[in-house]
């Protein structure tokens, strides 16, 4: 009733923003995304009946009830025992390898590495599509580091949500010169989580339901584009899709809004790039870290330019990557 694994973040190419359905974690919006090497969470989940509670252990921090990323664990270890037919608490221990709740998809891999190995300690053996399910419930981003290498999550169409979840586009080997450069802006956590920040655009940003329609149109045709090879459109759809989505939680009242000067100075320095002929193209998930699409043969120029801006304190290079995976080392 003991395992440990790893999950890899996802970078979304399209993105999503707003839950259709609130209580089973539906988009309104198809989203694709490349699985990555580079960003990773670990977890070790023992179900026992020595604990009396849940216990969860995030980067040595210690969760109680009432906060909101216990609350989650707590949720989706309630639905893994429930599909499983038992009712043992447990200790989750996880660790990330980069900054937690800053923008980086901390919640994607956390929760993908939370429900592989807890439905594997509970004694399930589920289908990837299942799991992409169920880890929807948890963080809608989560359903999409199910899979390795490129994936779209399905709006679905079903009320019950059945038909919603990820599924592959591309294996890692069909695109291995592909790269994301994380460029760390801040390791702070943001004051708007992404969940809080979807809700209020969803009631409020009067450019909605014109981000919702073009973004589903966007994710049908990157997930052509992904299987063309075809990086330059690729590219040019990504960054577009990602200003879009910033101009929905950005018209939200309140506004929400993610971008700092270090992030608009990453910006500027890729479109500068992109006019002296470099094919590198940005996006940004909800926080201000920066990431920026290139081939692995623009990598070393890239870096070289990136370093040189004062607001990046890191750049973190990533390759298309696998989904989760068990290890033999646990965390406790």
């Amino acid at each position: 009733m003991k395992v440990s694994g790893i999950a890899n973040a996802n970078i979304a190419l399209t993105k999503y923003w707003g839950k259709k359905n609130p209580e089973l974690k539906t988009p309104y919006n198809s989203s694709t995304s490349v699985t990555l090497e580079g960003l990773q969470t670990t977890t070790t989940v023992e179900f026992d009946e020595k604990y009396t509670e849940d216990i969860f252990i995030l980067d040595g921090d210690e969760y109680k009830t009432g906060e909101g990323e216990y609350d989650n664990v707590h949720e989706q270890l309630d639905l893994i025992r429930a599909k499983a037919g038992i009712e043992q608490k447990a200790k989750v221990v996880s660790k990330n390898d980069f900054p937690t709740a800053a923008g980086f998809a901390s919640s994607a891999s956390g929760l993908a590495a939370l429900t592989f190995v807890a439905a594997k300690a509970a004694g399930l053996d589920s289908s990837v599509e299942e799991l992409s399910k169920i880890s929807r419930m948890g963080s809608g981003s989560a359903s999409r580091s199910l899979i390795d290498g490129f994936a779209i999550w399905h709006k679905g169409e079903q009320e019950d949500g059945e038909d919603s979840f990820a599924e592959q586009i591309a294996p890692v080997e069909h695109w291995p010169e592909f790269r994301i450069l994380g460029c760390v802006i801040s390791k702070e956590a943001k004051k708007v989580k992404s969940r809080a920040g979807m809700k209020q655009s969803v009631a409020t940003s009067p450019i909605f339901e014109q981000w919702y329609t073009n973004a589903e149109k966007d994710a049908q045709k990157m997930v052509e584009l992904v299987k063309a090879k075809d990086f330059e459109e690729l590219g040019n759809l990504a960054q577009n899709n990602c200003i879009l989505m910033h101009a929905c939680a950005m018209t939200t009242r309140p506004p929400v809004i993610y971008w700092t000067d270090g992030t608009m100075q990453v910006i500027h320095r890729v479109l500068e790039l992109q006019d002296e002929g470099m094919k590198a193209y940005f996006t940004i998930d909800g926080g201000p870290q920066v990431k920026v699409i290139c081939l692995e043969e623009d990598v070393p120029k890239l870096k070289d330019e990136l370093t040189k801006l004062n607001m990046v304190h890191e750049i973190i290079e990533c390759k298309p990557g696998h989904g989760p995976r068990v290890i033999e080392e646990h965390l406790f």
